[in-house]
């Protein structure tokens, strides 16, 4: 069901009236009447005549009409009698405000499960419980117990508390910031983030979103909504929780997220996510006032170099980068400045600098090419008095032909002498803050914003898969594995010499690893192996071999062999006398010279899923900490940002050495990781402990694989739907060229362009109804870096080609709701008339099908004969309008 209802009311009923002051009931009406809503109120009370003046009714029974929208002021105990009355009457959204919901109402479920269900079968959604109420202020309705109104605006709040609810508010007073909508969504157990994403996304009053997170339900659905607002809205996402999120030591046993699995999640969906409220305010302050910054290189105004460093440092700490002035700019600065300033970015204009040394520098640095970004900051001083200087600024920046192309942003330090400065930037729109911490961490708002967005959209290159015959032996050898497990849900934990089995059906690099019993044993193989060996205990009860030093590296003979084995035998039953010892592994030594050990690990997080870490690890990693991680799957483009991301952190350390980590063979192998989780959902857990780097060489040194036994649909473990491999098809056309009809990739983008280029001018006019020229890589990206889960292009390449050669698309749009599909064909204009048009339309048909989607429908002109035709021939309705000049055609699936 659409969200017309609540975001579009007409009458609106309140349950639970009331009559007394503070309580839900008469704040609610009191909103709905001091902020001038035209719409019907219709309150509900069986004790009253009347509430605030307006005609009451004893129950939802004696309404006159079917209210849009009911709004429960009541406790949760009633809220099962009177959902279902509203659901009797035909109400389309209830906003429940009681938070007591989770108490039992009969054997099997909560008020809170009874109400859903009562409303799910009526076709009722439900806004809560435990939510504050909506406020609307385009509409003038305030539907909420919130003692602040707010202003109308582009900006959309929604919220799972009601307190962060009321505390933001009242600082977008203050701020004279505006909203276009306000949900409190509480609990989230019906309409949750995603619902409201999705239709906000399409809502012409929002141009940034925030959110308050508390946790988050389907983190599918959420992500999935995420990705597709965050390409045409700026979204801020408020994460609580950052440091209560279970056990860190084993995050498994948690029932918690990890946090950084969120700050993943968020980047991954184009997102930007701030820690507090203070950087959330701050961040609102950039983003809703600020062009796209083009750029990531700041240029510092300051009269006084202590705050600028301030300011430099804190850049630092977060990975900015300053600003490099040209020749041809320090000539500009030195025709307006003392002789004596520094001639480097910070511009220091000196103690006594003035307004016009101001508005001087701001013109040079504005009229340069050196820039992006540019931050003035004003220390108290008695020759550039704090708001007369911001007037002047103020007035330079406008009267600039070039100063909408930068993000200007101010820093006026002080209280009460520049106050008045910064409410004067505030009317005007340019950003300011009270410190040059402050304003430089709004500043990385948008860079990050910026990172995250290109993440979003950056076409990554191809690397090899895995074949069918591959992943069958590893799924044969799990199977194997797992029939071993003494109980259903058991695990088992895998060593080293038992994963290098699977490892080499997948071919990741390997040391041939050997199990022995004792040391003649472990002898015997090394004499095998040929020396130097290593030798590690094998132990399920300790976690960290490291505790009792139970391994020993490059054993150059027989007898250092019998040593060591014999020790770490000796140390462990002295240290641990009731852990079970399975025995001693013997490895061949690793070229480790020159080379670096890094950890990856794969968890299965609560909320999300699978995830990847990677790390410089350690036998006490602290994987919050010291850690980065990223959601399967991963293409190249994404194992490289989770790189860069960890050497950004610090998280990895790569020291210098002769034999450079290649970056891109590191992104490859956890592309692989990525790819191997996607399609074995036994793997509960795997650990690379160390993986070995060296130059070009990639060597798995020691892991252990967890798995169990997975019942269900593989992929819907996966916060992302992956690449839907199943859905690939191979068949011969008319003229015999053979095809491989299959899903778009993000990697098809260069095969994309190729193939429009091969589309007629007048073709793609029929497609998309005007003349279009040379699509960019924005638009080329929409287009083949989809969201499986809700939207569907397949492409036919023509397997004759050596590179990939797209000669057909179909594409389809379903609807949040599933109710509708939307269609859209092009095919190569040089190739018609060779039945791929009608093998397009009915994939997209039997995909429709497959999602139990109710229609599919498209639009064309109707001198496009070819597309009307053949849709005629598959059951399409048509309804040609001539005067329009467009033709709609519809077939019903249900």
């Amino acid at each position: 069901m659409s969200l017309d209802t609540l975001f579009k009311p007409s009458s609106i009923a309140v349950i639970g009236a009331s009559r007394k002051p503070n309580r839900a009931g008469s704040v609610v009406i009191k909103n709905l009447l001091m902020g001038g809503y035209q719409g019907t109120i219709l309150p509900v009370h069986p004790k009253y005549k009347s509430v605030n003046g307006i005609l009451c009714y004893r129950s939802v029974s004696e309404l006159p009409l079917v209210p849009d929208i009911a709004i429960l002021c009541t406790r949760g105990d009633r809220n099962v009698d009177l959902i279902n009355d509203l659901a009797v009457a035909g109400v389309k959204v209830a906003i429940i405000m009681a938070s007591d919901m989770s108490v039992p109402y009969d054997n099997d479920n909560t008020i809170e499960q009874t109400c859903l269900r009562i409303a799910q079968q009526a076709g009722m959604k439900i806004v809560g419980p435990n939510s504050l109420g909506v406020l609307l202020p385009w509409q003038n309705f305030n539907a909420s117990f919130s003692p602040v109104d707010c202003l109308p605006g582009k900006l959309a709040f929604i919220s799972q508390s009601s307190a962060v609810c009321t505390t933001i508010l009242d600082w977008a007073n203050d701020k004279n910031i505006g909203f276009s909508a306000f949900i409190s969504i509480g609990n989230g157990s019906d309409v949750d983030f995603d619902d409201i994403l999705d239709y906000l996304s399409r809502d012409s009053k929002t141009e940034a979103i925030l959110l308050y997170v508390d946790s988050i339900r389907d983190a599918r659905r959420f992500l999935s909504a995420a990705r597709a607002a965050s390409r045409n809205r700026r979204i801020l996402v408020l994460k609580a929780g950052r440091h209560t999120t279970g056990s860190l030591t084993q995050p498994h046993q948690s029932s918690r997220s990890f946090d950084i699995v969120y700050d993943s999640a968020i980047q991954r969906a184009g997102m930007l996510r701030v820690n507090n409220t203070h950087e959330l305010f701050a961040a609102v302050e950039t983003l809703t006032h600020s062009v796209p910054l083009r750029g990531e290189r700041l240029a510092i105004i300051t009269n006084g170099m202590g705050p600028a460093l301030m300011a430099l440092d804190t850049l630092a700490d977060k990975g900015g980068s300053l600003a490099q002035l040209s020749a041809n700019t320090i000539d500009e600065f030195d025709k307006v400045l003392p002789t004596n300033w520094p001639k480097s970015n910070p511009v220091d204009l000196g103690g006594d600098a003035t307004s016009a040394r101001y508005c001087q520098a701001i013109r040079c640095i504005l009229d340069s090419e050196d820039i992006d970004a540019l931050l003035i900051m004003h220390s108290p001083s008695a020759t550039a008095e704090p708001s007369q200087t911001a007037h002047e600024v103020i007035e330079t920046i406008q009267a600039h032909p070039k100063a909408k192309r930068f993000n200007i942003l101010t820093n006026w330090s002080g209280e009460a002498t520049a106050k008045e400065a910064r409410l004067l930037f505030t009317r005007q729109g340019i950003p300011t803050y009270r410190t040059p911490e402050s304003a430089v961490t709004a500043f990385m708002h948008l860079v990050e914003y910026r990172r995250n967005q290109w993440q979003l959209m950056e076409t990554p290159t191809t690397t090899d898969s895995y074949s069918t015959e591959q992943l069958d032996k590893a799924h044969e050898w799990l199977a194997g594995q797992i029939s071993t497990l003494p109980e259903a849900n058991g695990s088992s934990s895998l060593e080293s010499h038992v994963c290098e089995q699977l490892f080499g059906l997948l071919n990741l690099p390997t040391l041939p690893t050997w199990l022995a019993h004792d040391p003649s044993e472990a002898i015997h193989l090394a004499d095998n192996i040929g020396y130097p060996v290593a030798v590690k205990l094998r132990s399920p009860d300790i976690a960290h071999k490291s505790d009792i030093h139970g391994v020993m590296l490059n054993l150059k003979d027989a007898q250092e062999v019998s040593n060591a084995a014999q020790s770490i035998l000796d140390r462990t039953r002295l240290s641990y006398p009731d852990a079970r010892i399975e025995g001693l592994t013997v490895q061949q030594m690793a070229k480790v010279a020159g080379g670096q050990e890094i950890r990856v690990k794969v968890l299965s997080d609560p909320t999300f899923g699978p995830a990847i870490f990677i790390g410089q690890g350690g036998s006490e990693w602290n994987i919050e900490r010291e850690a980065v991680t990223a959601l399967p799957p991963l293409n190249m483009a994404l194992a490289r940002y989770l790189i860069i991301n960890a050497i950004n952190k610090g998280t990895l350390k790569f020291q210098q050495s002769p034999n450079a980590v290649n970056l891109a063979k590191l992104a490859g192998f956890l592309v692989k990781i990525s790819q191997i989780v996607v399609a074995c959902p036994e793997i509960h857990e795997l650990d690379i402990h160390p993986l070995l780097l060296n130059g070009d060489d990639i060597t798995i040194l020691d892991a252990s694989v967890v798995i169990k036994r997975y019942e269900g649909e593989p992929q819907s473990r996966l916060a992302i739907r992956p690449y839907p491999t199943e859905m690939e098809q191979t068949l011969t056309l008319r003229d015999e060229t053979q095809v491989l009809l299959r899903p778009i990739r993000p990697e098809d983008e260069p095969y994309h362009a190729d193939f429009i280029n091969n589309v007629t001018k007048e073709d793609l006019y029929k497609r998309f109804f005007s003349d279009v020229g040379e699509f960019n890589h924005e638009a080329l990206a929409n287009f083949t870096q989809i969201d499986y889960d809700r939207e569907m292009a397949f492409v036919a390449v023509d397997m004759g080609q050596q590179t990939p050669h797209i000669i057909g698309v179909s594409r389809v749009l379903v609807t949040p709701d599933n109710s509708d599909a939307e269609f859209a064909i092009l095919i190569r204009s040089d190739l018609k008339g060779n039945g791929l048009g009608r093998i397009l339309m009915n994939k997209v048909i039997d995909y429709c099908k497959s999602k139990q989607t109710k229609q599919i429908s498209g639009m064309t002109m109707p001198t496009n004969r070819g597309m009307l035709t053949l849709a005629q021939k598959l059951g399409f309705e048509l309804d040609v309008q001539f005067e329009d000049g467009v033709a709609d055609m519809v077939l019903r699936l249900d």
